[in-house]
């Protein structure tokens, strides 16, 4: 290859020549440019390759390993090191992501787009070229830059005489050599549209010529090409689907019956009238439509201004994105109006602020309460996924009933196995209050009603059991603790105390406190948040269990309690947005969601897993006075408890494990056998619930529960 670099700046050159050095050719070509000391050299081949190996993800082998390029632009003198194609485009645009996907960016790598008219069509060809939303451009327009239109278009002083597509291209090469971009500069012309439109994807007009607005849509219409334009007064958009509506009169009709031809003879007085209803004359600015009245008087043409121009490429960027995409983009036209938006300004809403709670007082015993009351009590006082205390409790002369109350139910609440597990616990409360007033009876366990799925029965006898009844002042006292902690190693007899409390009730605590043990469970924990976030109804329901100070916390979880963070309080405005969830979710991304279940577990002292023999509903409530038995033994000792809900918990198979998260099923069944795995439980064995063991300070607030006389019947 060869240049003639001392003719200086060709007038028509608009693209860089890309120079490999490892080709004898380009060799050659380099060293004569080399040799010009009017030339300049400017190369960061380190800063690149740098720049590179630090995108995240880190890019294929095959880019990083990819030659450098010297980019000659003949016009600036100049010669440019760049990285090879592919590591150009990931770096460039990797800003974009993930406003736009890696996927999406080779999605829109493939589209032909065509702009027409190079003044307001610079901008918007610019932008274009600048977010990657196209693999050839082709820009016509017959004039020459002038001074006046700097006002607008972002050239400077050195393009003036300069045809404006050359100016744009010139531009848009300094950008990405690796862009194709043709230039037709006598614009386009009847003769001239069916070589510029032949196989590109979009159209962008922009011309001043109304008889080639026209023509362009009659031709575009007959390829089943979109056309879209920006008008710079107030934002006015418009977009036409000749794609998928082949049929539509060009421009939304305005134009009337008059054709192409006819526009063509017209005098400009004759073309005013379908000017104006092709702007909307009755929505122009008040200064746009007193300017129009002044053309040709006191102005010399009609006004338009840099910023105007640059929110229409915005629009116009963000329209051909989508049809690239195939994502929803009817025709019609909009207004994205700037000045109008700025009439509505107003103070932004104070950030959320979480004021501290006053106190954590505990619940006493009330030696004069009725018995039947104080085992009501009691038995509201349970632990129940999401704090929705899954109840209701009838109270007979000698006996107090707790049912199930299927309205409770949630998604993860599998077959009713985690309310079964809450009934549970609250029939243990019941015991212990009997025990303490030295009525203990026999407790029964009641399933398959259709109605009620479980029903525990307490029977008041006369019974006595000093170690419950001990239990009387902790079991009130219990409470969840949120805080993080510190992995301080449980001693050795809080560990046997913790499991001996769990075989009283006939279950087995698995312990793991090895530091390896833990992180192993954190990162299969963090695992199932993420996937409990992005699954739609998951997500719903995990939001609408959260309570802010401001609404009725009797039920729920209230924020104070979750021990968050100012910047935690922030984040949860983006992580309760249903929106977001699912966009990650499309992304196949969000793994940083399973951070906040990774630092709490890797905060705890030990992660346990109560499990017992057996898996019906009443299995399950066993399971549940075990994790209640546990849960006031760890108190006892000073440890904190917090439940943690992976979503595999109740799930038995693989149909189960579908009405949690169909797409998800692989997933969750691995990492619910690596779960089980990890911590020795047996085939045969229901997992009741999963507890963090943490070294912390009180916590802020407690649950609190629904009124009892809404709960308890007689």
């Amino acid at each position: 290859m060869s240049f003639d670099v001392s003719a200086g700046i060709g007038a028509d050159a608009y693209s860089a020549h890309l120079l490999h050095s490892d080709n004898p050719g380009d060799t050659t070509a380099l060293e004569q440019l080399r040799s010009d000391v009017s030339i300049e050299f400017v190369d960061r081949t380190a800063e690149f390759a740098a720049a590179l190996q630090a995108l995240r993800p880190t890019p294929d082998s095959e880019i990083l390993a990819e030659p450098m390029r010297w980019a000659y632009y003949p016009w600036r003198r100049a010669v440019v090191a760049v990285p090879g194609p592919q590591g150009f485009r990931r770096l460039r645009l990797d800003r974009n992501r993930n406003m736009i996907t890696l996927a999406e960016q080779d999605t829109l790598a493939g589209l032909r787009i065509g702009v027409v008219g190079l003044s307001v069509g610079h901008a918007i060809a610019h932008t274009l070229a600048a977010e990657g939303l196209c693999g050839e451009l082709r820009l016509a327009d017959f004039d020459t830059l002038e001074l006046s239109n700097l006002n607008r278009v972002p050239a400077t002083v050195f393009d003036i005489g300069v045809n404006k597509a050359i100016v744009a291209a010139r531009r848009i090469a300094e950008l990405d050599p690796y862009l194709p971009v043709t230039v037709s500069t006598s614009g386009i012309t009847q003769d001239s549209i069916d070589g510029f439109l032949d196989g590109l994807d979009v159209v962008v007009e922009e011309c001043d010529s109304l008889d080639i607005k026209a023509a362009v849509r009659e031709a575009a219409r007959q390829r089943r090409i979109p056309v879209v334009m920006a008008s710079s007064d107030r934002g006015l958009i418009d977009v036409e689907r000749y794609d998928q509506d082949p049929q539509r009169p060009i421009l939304h009709g305005l134009l009337g019956a008059i054709s192409t031809a006819d526009l063509a003879g017209l005098s400009s007085s004759d073309k005013v009238p379908h000017v104006l209803r092709i702007v909307d004359a009755a929505r122009l600015s008040d200064r746009g439509a007193a300017s129009l009245v002044e053309v040709g008087r006191s102005l010399s043409t009609w006004p338009q201004l840099a910023g105007d121009i640059a929110v229409g490429a915005a629009s116009v960027a963000e329209a051909v994105r989508r049809i690239g995409l195939g994502e929803a983009l009817p025709s019609g036209r909009v207004r994205i109006d700037v000045s109008s938006a700025l009439d509505s300004i107003a103070e932004p809403e104070p950030p959320a602020t979480i004021a501290p709670a006053t106190s954590t007082a505990t619940d006493a015993p009330d030696d004069s309460q009725p018995v039947l009351t104080a085992v009501a009590t009691a038995i509201q006082r349970a632990p129940s996924g999401g704090n929705m205390q899954p109840w209701h409790i009838v109270a007979e002369n000698d006996s107090v009933t707790v049912q199930m109350a299927a309205e409770y139910t949630s998604t993860m609440d599998v077959a009713y196995r985690g309310s079964a597990v809450a009934i549970g616990a609250a029939a243990y409360n019941a015991r212990i209050v009997a025990a303490s007033r030295g009525v203990l009876g026999p407790v029964r366990f009641t399933e398959d009603d259709t109605d009620v799925p479980l029903r525990a029965t307490i029977t008041l006898g006369d019974g006595r059991d000093d170690a419950l009844a001990d239990l009387y002042g902790p079991m009130l006292a219990r409470e969840t603790n949120r805080h993080r902690g510190t992995p301080t190693p449980l001693s050795t007899a809080t560990v046997t105390a913790l499991e001996d409390a769990a075989q009283t009730e006939g279950g087995v605590l698995r312990l793991l406190t090895e530091r390896a043990d833990i992180e192993r469970a954190a990162a299969i924990l963090a695992a199932t948040d993420r996937i409990r976030y992005l699954q739609p109804r998951l997500h719903a329901e995990m939001i609408s269990e959260l309570r802010w100070p401001d609404e009725d916390v009797s039920d729920g979880l209230d924020i104070r309690g979750l021990e968050l963070d100012p910047a935690d309080i922030a984040t949860l405005d983006i992580l309760r947005r249903g929106d977001v969830m699912a966009r990650l979710a499309q992304w196949d991304a969000g793994h940083a969601l399973g951070e906040d279940v990774t630092k709490r577990v890797l905060g705890s002292s030990g992660l346990g897993v109560v499990t017992m023999a057996g898996h019906t509903l009443t299995d399950y409530a066993r399971g549940g006075a075990a994790v209640e038995a546990v849960w006031i033994a760890a108190q006892l000792h000073g440890i904190g408890i917090q439940p943690v809900s992976p979503v595999f918990l109740y799930a038995h198979d693989d149909g189960d494990l579908a009405e949690l998260a169909a797409q998800h099923v692989p997933e969750l069944r691995s990492l619910q056998q690596q779960f089980r795995d990890l911590t020795g439980t047996e085939p045969g064995e229901g997992q009741a619930l999963v507890l963090r063991f943490i070294h912390a300070p009180r916590p802020s607030v407690r649950s609190r529960r629904r009124p009892l006389e809404g709960e308890l019947s007689r």
